[in-house]
């Protein structure tokens, strides 16, 4: 079921990237560009941290939904999907966090 969400999700935010910026808030963003974007991100990550610290969990999850959907905003933006990242993470499955990161050296 959540690889549906996040497969309809990456679809309609590859659709939206054409939309007219007045029709769509994806949209708005996309003609805004990259650094819009980030600054989204910042913004949403921030509110995250904050929700976190404050301990309520719906607003932790309803924060989280925010980071995570903007972010999914920016992979579209690059050209990129969330299959992307799940495949990344299931490449990184088993694998020591400590190793993986030595890796990437």
């Amino acid at each position: 079921m959540s690889e549906d969400i996040l497969k309809r999700l990456t679809e309609t935010l590859a659709a939206r990237k054409t939309a007219s910026p007045d029709s769509s808030y994806v949209a708005r963003l996309h003609a805004k560009g990259l650094d819009a974007i980030l600054k989204k991100i910042g913004e949403e990550a921030t509110e995250t941290v904050m929700a976190a610290k404050d301990g309520q969990n719906e607003k932790i999850i309803y924060e989280v939904a925010d980071l995570w959907f903007h972010t999914l905003v920016l992979l579209s933006h690059k050209g990129l999907t969330a299959q992307d990242v799940l495949n990344e993470l299931a490449r990184r499955e088993g694998v020591s966090g400590i190793d993986e990161k030595a890796s990437r050296k």
